[in-house]
């Protein structure tokens, strides 16, 4: 009998089979994971992120 697990466990699991092997793109001599790609592309949207917003100020004092 197969039992599952509790639905916070089920919830939190990974929308994506990982169970397969990775997808790589090539690009002469580089090859690079697509996951990895993902996770570097985020790192640059949060750091411009970062240097473009301004910081938040107090309003009351100069």
């Amino acid at each position: 009998m197969l039992t599952l697990p509790p639905l916070p466990a089920r919830l939190l699991a990974a929308p994506i089979d990982l169970n397969g092997p990775g997808h790589y793109l090539h690009w002469g001599v580089i090859q690079i994971s697509v996951a990895n790609l993902v996770v570097i592309g985020l790192m640059l949207i949060a750091f411009v992120a970062a240097i473009l917003l301004p910081f938040p100020r107090k309003r009351g004092r100069r």
